[in-house]
């Protein structure tokens, strides 16, 4: 996959997050620039004590030389660990801010968004993603700042005292820099391909586990294996090619400062032996030498890792930079009332409504094709259609869940277009095909339905739903479902979805064929509960039976994207073969016949 903008460049868009937290990071980034210079200053003091006290036998001066060395490392130490104390938290702020920042974001995308993507490529940039962000901000980047200013003062020093041996430890600074260059579009490929490997892992992983029912009823637990080994298989051979990258940058970063320092030592022996360089200058060259050792071979883990940290923020904002839903006006000539103008209760009308999905290809025909239905005010529509005839789709047009391509829908006369989400989505109530339920108290999975709901509200939707399984639960209400709601039937987790959907009174309610999972005498049961509910609203309800059609006043059905017959459900039998082979099974030769 191509990496696209450098690294720097991408890194730089963390600045906003880092932004609140500066103060605190430079100061750490000082401090440790601080504790790694003190680390040059312990070559000068050997240099003063094999010069000094050593050449003149002055034991006292060897000891004051060693109390020195010993209060450097003691302070080298303490500031490390201020460093450290001084990034810790606010690193922590800057991941936190990110991961709050990345869910609000997935929550205001569109459906669509959701659509094309998989959910574990999701929840690896909010986790694996995220970590190694901070990890950067807190270890590389701070130390490619502060192993840079060490190098840099390091050589400065070496050159200062002896500019010939300076020069001889610089010579493989070229080739290193060709070497790093190459390394860091090697590593920034194979890092972007292992973590898209991850996020696909993890959606395996997260899918066998929702799924686990699935995989044991249909003995599928080998092929599953399979799947995950060969993706694992795949992350472990790219982690390899990283591996091998990073061992060929080290080895040629640690042999080309080593070959020039052995040269250095050569030479710099020469030259002691010929009285040409005292012993405490190449004591303290070779002291300085050695303490540019870590740097400069650290440089490999610190480009690695920034590569890593670049690829991970780069994912980030693949996410963060998706437009989000506009929660205002779309179509420049939505239909905005006048201030304070009252709306007459037209009901729910959909005007020449087409719908194509985002990610469809242009050339093909759109899934709904110039839908023109009015539901009016207080009247219940039943919604019937052949499998794959766009019923759901069009139910989820209502609460903008999916934009319409053409032609408006509209509210008690106003174009839900011109107005809020927010808004909208508290006018319309829906109850979905299949019932989701999140790991929450039942309470708290029924109030999602009304935000400032009572428990009375919430006893009337249990009723109204038939949901009386709730008393039997160990703590009522207030009994955790479990994710998915999996520890309830397909039946119960229905009827929960059902009083989520009733519990606000809403004014427009939208139900998705809302009673297939339940028994012949829950549904009837509910149905009769059903009735009052609906005689208070406006409703479209998907339906595929015969016994759910009949809650409604009318019934439209869908066909080849259109609404071809409109009408109550005798009518349509009467004079609809469709409509009448979809109730019955029964089509126009079978009853000649």
């Amino acid at each position: 996959m191509p990496v696209g903008r450098s690294a720097s460049r991408t890194l730089l868009r963390l600045w906003p997050y880092v932004r609140p937290v500066r103060a605190r990071w430079a100061g750490a980034a000082v401090v440790a620039v601080m504790a790694s210079c003190l680390g040059l200053v312990f070559p000068l003091v050997l240099k003063w004590i094999v010069d000094g006290p050593v050449t003149d036998r002055d034991p006292g001066g060897v000891w004051l030389g060693a109390g020195v060395l010993l209060a450097l490392g003691v302070a080298e130490a303490l500031l490390f660990g201020l460093r450290r104390w001084l990034v810790a938290r606010p690193l922590a702020s800057v991941e936190a801010a990110m991961r709050a920042d990345l869910y609000r974001h997935l929550q205001r995308l569109p459906v669509a968004f959701h659509d094309r993507w998989a959910s574990g490529q999701l929840l690896s940039r909010g986790t694996t993603d995220l970590m190694v962000v901070r990890m950067f901000l807190a270890f590389p980047l701070t130390f490619l700042i502060v192993n840079g200013v060490t190098i840099c003062a390091g050589l400065a020093l070496l050159v200062v005292q002896d500019w010939g041996l300076g020069l001889v430890l610089l010579a493989p600074a070229v080739p290193l820099i060709a070497v790093c260059y190459r390394f860091e579009h090697g590593y920034a490929q194979a890092s972007r391909r292992a973590q898209d490997q991850v996020g696909d892992l993890t959606t395996v992983v997260e899918e066998s586990v929702l799924g686990i029912r699935i995989i044991k009823g249909f003995g599928r637990h080998r092929s599953q294996a399979r799947a995950f080994r060969d993706l694992s298989s795949e992350l472990r051979g790219t982690e390899l090619v990283k591996a091998r990258l990073l061992a060929g940058i080290l080895a040629v970063i640690t042999l080309l400062p080593e070959a020039a320092l052995g040269a250095a030592l050569v030479i710099g022996t020469t030259q002691v032996a010929d009285g040409a360089l005292s012993a405490g200058t190449l004591v303290a060259f070779l002291s300085t030498a050695l303490a540019l050792r870590w740097p400069i071979e650290s440089i490999g883990f610190l480009l690695a890792m920034s590569q890593e940290a670049a690829t991970a923020t780069r994912r980030y904002f693949e996410v963060l930079d998706a437009a989000e839903e506009d929660p205002r006006v779309r179509p420049a000539d939505a239909a905005v009332p006048e201030q304070g103008r009252r709306l007459p209760a037209d009901g729910l009308r959909f005007d020449g409504v087409v719908f194509r999905y985002p990610d469809a290809a242009e050339d093909c025909a759109p899934t709904l094709a110039g839908i023109d239905l009015h539901i009016r005010s207080g009247e219940t529509m039943a919604l019937v259609g052949a499998t794959g005839s766009g019923k759901t789709t069009l139910t989820a047009l209502v609460p903008r869940l999916y934009e319409v391509t053409a032609g408006r829908i509209l509210l008690d006369g106003q174009d839900i277009a011109a107005l809020p989400r927010e808004e909208l989505r508290t006018l319309v109530s829906m109850a979905f095909e299949e019932p989701t339920l999140f790991s929450a108290s039942v309470a708290e999975n029924v109030l999602m339905g009304a935000v400032d709901g009572t428990p009375e509200q919430v006893e009337r939707a249990l009723g109204v739903a038939q949901a009386d399984f709730v008393r039997r639960l160990p703590d009522g209400v207030d009994t955790e479902v479990g994710e998915q709601g999996l520890s309830l039937s397909g039946g119960q987790r229905q009827r929960l979805a059902l009083a989520r959907s009733v519990v606000g009174g809403p004014r427009f309610l939208v139900l998705d064929d809302p009673l297939s999972a339940l028994d012949v005498h829950t549904e009837a049961a509910v149905e009769a509960a059903l009735r009052r509910v609906l005689a208070d609203s406006t409703a479209l309800v998907v339906a595929h039976r015969p016994s759910t059609v009949l809650l409604a006043d009318r019934v439209a059905l869908l066909s080849g994207g259109r609404i071809t017959a409109v009408g109550t459900h005798q009518e349509l039998l009467r004079t609809d073969a469709e409509y009448r082979y979809l109730m019955s099974g029964e089509s126009d030769e079978g009853e000649q016949a």
